[in-house]
């Protein structure tokens, strides 16, 4: 049996990057595969005396049967992941304006807009199975490669890894979360001069944050709801779970709720890694 990734996503999403992030890792790399030879490079690498153990496949830009090619490698035994990469669309204009590149589906759409609103219509239901959305809107080479050598670290491989991601709802709602909460019912520091500048990684912030009645109350019943959950969503065969807590600007309340969040899943023994989107805005 052999464990499989299947990346896939919106074209200038960073599928290729995801590909060299997991070839420094050690997997055998398939690039722009076909999804018809999906199931024969799988039994190519499961054949006896193979030495391909980890194999990562990057779907190439033919999607319709891509679900049940995946159904047909997991009933045959396999471990398949579907890693979906997204970004948004001024993201990924601004990033094909920059390398001049021809969109896949230009000749299918009237500009670059719509050919990227046409592939993402097309991959709805592929992104809707994915086992792990990775939106790689505001992630540099180095920030996405944290992002996979955490997903897909051999020490926890058996463990349901969660993200904690804090982010402002002026910026947008990240398109990776799979919880999301709302803590602008909260006391904003953004009011108090002296808390304006700072974010809630600082002990004061968190401190105005956490220390109300309403944020320690909140932190209880949300941690004790993500207590009975997760194990629910690990027995549904989820490996990874972004939740993500949202303020106005993303670097007060929703950092220091994130944190605390963080640590008392971690202190519970959970795969638990915090991020802060909008921190540095």
């Amino acid at each position: 049996m052999a464990e499989i990734v299947l990346i896939t996503g919106l074209s200038g999403a960073g599928r290729s990057a995801t590909a060299d992030v997991l070839e420094d890792l050690g997997w055998y790399v398939v690039d722009n595969l076909p999804t018809a030879l999906v199931g024969t490079i799988v039994d190519i690498a499961s054949k006896p005396g193979s030495d391909i153990s980890r194999l990562a496949l990057v779907a190439g830009r033919q999607h319709d049967d891509l679900l049940p090619k995946v159904g047909e490698v997991r009933a045959s035994g396999h471990r398949v992941t579907v890693v979906f990469l997204d970004a948004t669309t001024p993201e990924l204009v601004r990033r094909y304006d920059a390398t001049r590149r021809r969109h896949p589906l230009a000749d299918q759409a009237d500009g670059l807009v719509e050919s990227i609103t046409l592939e993402r219509r097309q991959l709805d239901p592929v992104r809707g199975t994915a086992d792990l959305v990775i939106d790689t809107t505001d992630l540099n080479v180095h920030q996405l490669k944290d992002r996979l050598v955490a997903a897909f670290d051999e020490s926890s491989e058996s463990r349901l890894q969660v993200s904690v991601e804090s982010f402002g709802f002026k910026h947008g709602l990240p398109l990776d979360a799979d919880v999301v909460m709302d803590v602008r019912f909260l006391p904003n520091p953004h009011w108090q001069p002296e808390l304006r500048p700072l974010t809630g990684h600082d002990p004061k912030v968190r401190d105005h944050v956490l220390e109300t009645a309403a944020g320690s109350d909140f932190c209880d019943r949300f941690d004790d709801l993500l207590g009975s959950l997760l194990p629910q969503y690990q027995a549904e065969g989820r490996s990874y779970l972004t939740v993500a807590i949202g303020c106005t600007g993303g670097r007060h309340r929703s950092v220091a709720i994130a944190e605390e969040l963080a640590a008392r899943l971690r202190s519970r023994g959970v795969a638990v890694r915090a991020t802060h989107r909008d921190v540095g805005r």
